[in-house]
């Protein structure tokens, strides 16, 4: 080697340093690459993300390439790098290339490729894929052997060389994937995602109407009353129940009934054809679950019963996608979305109105575990029924009832400004010297 010159020498070895910064960098592109986008572009016929796709696909038998790769190029860096310093300084050369090789290894050979590859790992990843295809086919006896051993020395340290990479992500990984979207889609797209994972932890209970507001027709009433009711109903579908709501009949539909009133031909008989049986949910079925058995049953509307059959209240498929896209309509006469807010900043809101309603509309955090309206928040916190007039805090929230009528909260005054305990101020000592 004494013949070679140089300067050749110094190019064998700025080669070697570009070969080495490759399977360095090159290894932190492939690992650093988003699974989802690689199959989305390899799905499209990218023909770099098809090709790191089947690398990954065996990340062993990659890591093990790029490890041998890299430390052989490494090694022969080693070699040539001191017989250049022995060269050139003798003796002192060879510490002098030590020293210096290890900082222009970290720095180019290392960190420098290792941290562009991770900011552009595509860039970096997709090219060296089309090296790799073919080199580990070259390689593949040697990398096989490599695995062997390597499975042999695990196996005596009691350690399973069983994979278990799943690319399934659960509900919470979603929502953390969904929330990590913030600029790259609209933030109602994002919020409705959002909501459609949330769907799991909600059930029928949270979003139905009580019975106590569930507005029908009673057959028992005058006909006369039940047709002045029907023409100023605002709703689709109609339930329909004798004496009371337990003994419902069915539904009827308003779209049906108003071309016979318009015929003259609505009469008791034709109310009762029109009438189809009712179809009744199990008290605390998910909301997912829900949405799925309204389109096998090819229903829109259920009523909610009890354990015992009674029932709790009525919800529609209609309040399940509120829950998804938002309110449908601001409609002030629906006491679920009264909020009247006052001049100093207060609400007035209804004692029957859903806690969930409350904390999503107006951005508050009142406890939603347990009693599902605000009646039934006061009423669970201070455990017997209060007078109008009584004032309460929960969750550090201001409360004070104004209306109590048939033993339940009817309407409340809250404020959304939270008003915390003042800290009881600790006593300081110090010691001076």
């Amino acid at each position: 080697m004494n013949d070679i010159p140089l300067y050749l020498l110094l190019i064998v070895l700025l080669v070697l340093f570009l070969m080495s910064a490759f399977f360095s960098g090159s290894e932190t592109g492939l690992m650093r690459l988003n699974r989802y986008r690689l199959k989305h572009l390899a799905s499209k016929e990218h023909g770099g993300a098809k090709r790191a796709l089947e690398l990954l696909a065996q990340p062993d038998k990659l890591i093990s390439l790029i490890l041998l790769g890299n430390n052989f190029i490494n090694i022969l860096i080693i070699q040539l790098a001191t017989y250049i310093g022995y060269r050139l300084y003798g003796d002192v050369g060879i510490a002098i290339a030590t020293g210096v090789l290890t900082l222009v290894l970290l720095l180019f050979a290392e960190v420098t490729p290792k941290t562009l590859a991770a900011n552009k790992p595509e860039s970096i990843a997709f090219p060296a894929a089309y090296v790799y295809k073919p080199l580990l086919r070259l390689l593949s006896p040697l990398v096989a052997v490599i695995d062997w051993l390597t499975k042999m020395i695990l196996a005596l340290l009691q350690v399973s060389d069983k994979t278990y990479e799943n690319d399934a992500l659960n509900s919470e990984e979603l929502r953390i994937a969904v929330n990590e979207t913030r600029g790259l889609i609209p933030d109602s797209h994002r919020d409705m995602l959002l909501s459609i994972l949330d769907l799991e932890k909600v059930s029928v209970d949270d979003i139905m109407v009580p019975r106590s507001e569930i507005i029908g027709i009673d057959l028992q009433e005058s006909w006369n009353d039940i047709l002045k009711q029907i023409t100023t109903l605002s709703y689709t579908r109609i339930p329909i129940f004798s004496g009371n709501i337990d003994n419902i009949v069915g539904i009827a539909q308003l779209r049906k009934i108003l071309p016979l009133m318009m015929a003259d031909e609505f009469n008791q008989e034709s109310l009762a054809k029109l009438t189809r049986q009712s179809y009744f949910i199990p008290e605390g079925t998910p909301l997912t679950t829900q949405l799925l058995n309204f389109r096998k049953n090819k229903r829109r509307m259920g009523f909610v019963v009890d354990e015992y059959g009674d029932i709790q209240g009525l919800v529609t498929i209609e309040d399940i996608l509120e829950e998804i896209v938002g309110e449908f309509t601001t409609d002030p006469t629906d006491l679920h979305q009264a909020f009247v807010q006052e001049a100093d900043g207060s609400f007035l809101i209804d004692g029957s109105t859903h806690i969930r309603e409350i904390n999503r509309n107006l951005n508050l955090d009142l406890p939603s575990e347990g009693a599902r309206t605000l009646n039934g928040l006061i009423l669970e916190h201070m455990e017997f029924i209060p007078e109008a007039g009584t004032s309460l805090k929960i969750n550090h929230y201001p409360i004070e009832i104004l209306q109590v009528k048939n033993n339940m909260v009817k309407t409340v005054r809250l404020s959304t400004q939270q008003i915390l305990p003042r800290q009881t101020r600790q006593t300081e000592s110090s010691t001076d010297g």
